[in-house]
């Protein structure tokens, strides 16, 4: 399918950037499934090109104020454009001359917020000065008593999906590229970071009244999802020359050495798939709340605690934010129905590295967990008929990570069918082809038709690719990777289950991933003397591991295991990590009059300690409606 550029778009390839833009604005998609539901905006009328902040972050009143000024694309004779607002307090709207511009402000939507209307009287740039509201689903506000030090107060932002139009009123579509630019003040004894280019060095420049003001710019369009921000008590160690990390004091030295493989990581991300186009590669390691593994803001991967373990197995979620620097951040979804496209990409690009840096082995441990929980949530969706197991779909409607582990076995399919040089070829050719741009299933499809099959059926019948894209369940083509040390795990999981002491499980050495296998399949329903045995010789309650606690405490609850519940409060309220806690709070829910009042009263002492959008996912969770 020829992938069609709207008028507007066509004329800007042409044309001179405004001033502050150093590339070329990013094209639309107008095909029909590239039209975003989950977006205000009419970019085909109007659009945003440019978006510059300059906001001062008010701790005591848990608001961003200042301004949002943006640089428009009109289409001949547009008289307005539609933003994305939630919840913004706007003071006023006027061109670049100062001169009003009249606006309205539309009905609000609990998921999608307001249509932000503003007439543009022929400016090409408009300034708008606002404040965001205490309660901004993307910001979260964290009392020092949150956070490591415990002395001092921080600010995280968490844009996606549609998160960010709580703070910036702007056009929030991931089919909507802009450059950006920001100037943020701050109290003078915090640091902000943010994930574009800092221009004012480590320590910002006086902003008088004891703050302090700190500006970045991003000059390559990317998504405004990916526009980040955290402020706090950060210190920086390197990495390496292209890369370091960012955290608070405390943890420094250990997340530093989590992440110590990075620098070989970006080399053989290049090495596969070409350059890395961002500049620098930092990451931040968050507090406890941050509800993901990671995000792959550009030039600043968000990282969570829980990944510090020790022993750097689970240095995938590294290598996976990593990978979204060419899937997701420089070839992205143009709507969330097609999320695959970001993370199934990258779920396998990142398998790519980690095979390339710690040898076949390792990334078939990773692999072969992703299999077992693929299967896993097809089942728990319904079964293989199921809507939701289908990669292209209701945008949020693909259940649990089947993005991410059925969107790789369909690219590792492909590989395998075709061979991996030939795959490899094709997917760098595919990154630059698209870089910098919005992308479809359909879209997709065409080009690896055009440029990967060149007309050959019998290659098309064999990848069964609209089956893959469109249909539920597995095709009967997938590919399943064995991990020779996962089957040593699972033999001695069954002699346990058979009835042998947990003694004989020989755990030294087990990563996190085997950890798993062993936990996870256990039967649901155990005795207490045996959970207790497998509790005390293994030290699960009190394990520092986030991954095998979590994974212990869902068994723990399944089989109603009181002894383990103060360590389950411990858990809960000091980890706000959705893939970790989610299932938890689910567990209990399912356990009736047991576990529902336990389910309440922990989200009552944890809330404050969680993300606004992992708040409000475990409230529904636990109070459905």
């Amino acid at each position: 399918m020829r992938i069609l550029i709207t008028a507007v778009a066509a004329m800007l390839l042409a044309a001179p950037a405004a001033a502050q833009v150093a590339s070329r604005v990013a094209p639309i998609l107008t095909t029909p499934e590239a039209r975003d539901v989950w977006t205000h905006a009419r970019p085909e009328i109007a659009r945003v090109t440019h978006t510059d902040v300059n906001l001062t972050a008010d701790f005591t009143a848990k608001t961003m104020t200042g301004t949002a000024t943006l640089d428009i694309l009109a289409a001949p004779g547009a008289k307005e454009i539609v933003l994305d607002a939630d919840d913004l307090d706007i003071a006023s709207i006027a061109d670049a001359k100062g001169k009003p511009l009249p606006y309205t402000m539309g009905a609000d939507d609990p998921e999608l917020g307001s249509a932000l209307t503003i007439q543009l009287n022929g400016a090409t740039r408009i300034v708008i000065r606002y404040a965001s509201k205490p309660g901004a689903s993307a910001l979260q506000w964290l009392a020092p008593e949150l956070t490591a030090g415990k002395v001092k107060p921080y600010l995280f932002s968490q844009g996606q999906a549609i998160n960010n139009r709580s703070w910036i009123p702007t056009q929030d579509s991931p089919g909507i590229r802009q450059t950006w630019s920001a100037t943020i003040t701050v109290p003078a004894d915090l640091v902000a970071v943010m994930s574009g280019e800092r221009i004012d060095g480590a320590k910002g420049r006086p902003a008088g009244k004891g703050m302090h003001s700190f500006r970045f710019r991003m000059d390559k369009p990317v998504p405004i999802y990916l526009l980040a921000l955290a402020v706090g008590d950060l210190a920086f160690k390197s990495t390496g020359p292209r890369s370091g990390v960012w955290t608070e004091p405390s943890m420094l030295e250990a997340a530093a050495y989590e992440v110590g493989d990075v620098e070989k990581m970006i080399d053989a991300a290049q090495a596969l798939y070409g350059p890395y186009r961002w500049g620098r590669y930092d990451m931040l390691v968050l507090p406890p709340s941050f509800p993901f593994g990671g995000m792959e803001n550009p030039t600043l991967t968000f990282l969570t605690p829980t990944i510090i373990t020790g022993d750097r197995s689970n240095t995938d979620v590294v290598a996976h934010e990593l990978a979204h620097s060419w899937s997701g951040n420089l070839v992205t979804n143009a709507t969330w129905s097609d999320s695959w496209l970001n993370e199934g990409f990258t779920t396998y690009f990142e398998n790519r590295i980690m095979e390339a840096v710690y040898g076949p082995e390792r990334a078939a441990i990773y692999a072969d967990t992703d299999w077992e929980g693929l299967n896993r949530d097809i089942a728990a969706a319904g079964g293989s008929d199921a809507a939701a197991t289908r990669l292209h779909g209701d945008p949020g409607a693909t259940f649990g990570q089947l993005d991410y582990f059925k969107g790789s076995t369909f690219l590792r399919t492909i590989e395998r069918t075709v061979g991996r040089p030939k795959f490899d070829a094709y997917l760098r050719s595919y990154f630059d082809r698209h870089a910098f741009q919005p992308q479809t299933t359909a879209g997709f499809l065409a080009d690896i038709r055009a440029n990967l099959i060149k007309g050959d059926a019998n290659l098309e019948a064999l990848l069964q690719l609209d089956a893959w894209s469109y249909g539920p369940g597995l095709p009967s083509n997938a590919v399943h990777v064995v991990s020779a040390t996962l089957a040593a795990i699972d033999t001695q999981r069954e002699a346990f289950v058979a009835g042998g002491p947990a003694s004989a499980v020989q755990t030294r050495g087990w990563s996190t991933q085997e950890w798993q296998r062993f936990l996870v399949p256990l039967p649901r329903q155990m005795s207490a003397a045996r959970l207790k045995e497998l509790d005390e010789t293994l030290g699960l309650s009190v394990s520092t591991n986030a991954y095998v606690r979590s994974a212990w405490l869902e068994l723990a609850i399944a089989n109603r295991y009181d002894p383990a519940l103060p360590s389950l409060e411990q858990f809960v309220t000091h980890v706000g990590r959705g893939l970790l806690i989610y299932p938890l709070y689910s567990g209990l829910m399912k356990q009736g009059d047991w576990g529902r009042p336990i389910a309440a009263r922990l989200l009552d002492k944890a809330r404050s300690g969680y993300h606004p959008t992992a708040a409000s996912g475990i409230e529904r969770i636990v109070h459905p409606k």
